[in-house]
């Protein structure tokens, strides 16, 4: 067999110590062939390809970011570079002539939508859950989100100490898109205040009822809030649209806007973080190569069981696939039963709503 590996979307960690994994998989099989395909689907456009052996992926789990490259712009089916046109009659002659038996696509809801469209043009396909966000469907935990809420954990504690040394108001703004998993998840364990998510649109008012209250009492106030957060009846808040992306809509900003909003309503200081990209790079959590490397391992196993154009999936702790259908294009959001956020309510942390 030839088997091609990309990483598509956004940068995340833990995408090395899938691609170790799947190469070492599928390598051991007698006659396997791996290849990498650079900067994700862009490589399959602008054919960048180049082989992967044992040597190649070795010492490469700890590493952050991915050796193959990614891009986050480049679809087959609307090409940036050809002004929005459909290439994927040559992205799939591509395939072909490079003998691809099979592609591994490692990304998140984006990339499986493209992934879904290839093998609906006959490219057997199987897929890896990635995204720092936790939002795809189907699955309780994707790789990059352990890494994600560890990294927004320590900024809180750190935002913490300085809230109490002078009595401020400390708004930490995550990344999640439209959903509040990381916020929701690093917000309980470090220790939120309020902790403000996509799914439950906050009172303002409630939000600084709170404040004012912890004024009196503790003297300052730790808020961890989601990029996709709003207020009751407001809008998303959009930092620019890149209308050439298949995402086109970037949030971000909605902690300066909860700052503005507040300062006319407590009476200490209220200072905003962002951490924006910080939460994207750097080196893996052990849970996350350890999950990563599971599922590298069951994406090669699909491959050589001919199981094509399915998703490998966590569900409870168990590594199982479902259909890649199931998983284009959709996301996962924060239900509002969800046992995490009845722990917040009765441990007295604050979603600026009533609890439900």
């Amino acid at each position: 067999m030839r088997v091609g590996i990309l990483t598509g979307g956004g940068d995340c960690p833990g995408l090395n110590a899938v691609i170790r994994a799947v190469a070492r998989s599928l390598i051991q099989l007698d006659g396997t062939e791996v290849i990498g395909i650079e900067q994700g689907f862009l490589g399959l456009i602008e054919r960048r390809v180049r082989p992967l052996d044992l040597d190649s992926v070795a010492d490469i789990m700890a590493t952050g970011g991915t050796i193959l490259g990614t891009h986050n712009k480049a679809n087959p089916f609307g090409y940036f570079g050809a002004g929005g046109a459909d290439v994927s009659e040559a992205t799939c002659a591509y395939v072909r002539e490079l003998g691809l038996d099979a592609i591994v696509v490692i990304g998140g809801d984006g990339s499986m939508a493209i992934a879904h469209q290839l093998a609906a043009k006959g490219i057997p396909v199987v897929g890896c859950p990635k995204t720092i966000d936790n939002d795809l469907a189907h699955t309780d935990r994707s790789f990059g989100f352990d890494t994600a809420v560890a990294i927004v954990t320590e900024a809180l504690d750190r935002l913490q100490t300085t809230g109490r040394s002078h009595g401020r108001v400390m708004i930490l703004e995550t990344m999640g898109r439209y959903a509040g998993w990381i916020a929701l998840h690093a917000g309980l364990a470090g220790g939120a205040d309020i902790i403000l998510i996509p799914e439950l649109p906050y009172r303002l008012e409630e939000v600084a009822r709170v404040c004012r209250e912890r004024e009196a009492r503790e003297h300052y106030t730790l808020i961890a809030i989601a990029e996709g957060a709003r207020p009751e009846g407001g809008q998303l808040t959009v930092k620019e649209r890149i209308e050439d992306s298949p995402e086109p809509i970037r949030l971000g900003g909605v902690g300066n806007v909860l700052r503005t909003q507040l300062e006319p309503l407590v009476g200490c200081e209220v200072r905003t973080t962002i951490l924006g990209h910080v939460q994207r790079g750097g080196p893996p959590t052990p849970f996350d190569r350890v999950l990563a490397t599971q599922y590298g391992h069951a994406a090669a196993q699909l491959v050589a069981q001919g199981n094509f154009n399915r998703v490998v999936v966590l569900r409870g702790t168990q590594i199982e696939s479902v259909p890649l259908a199931d998983v284009a294009g959709r996301t996962r959001n924060v239900p509002l039963d969800h046992p995490l956020l009845r722990t917040a309510w009765d441990t007295g942390i604050s979603t600026g709503t009533a609890p439900r």
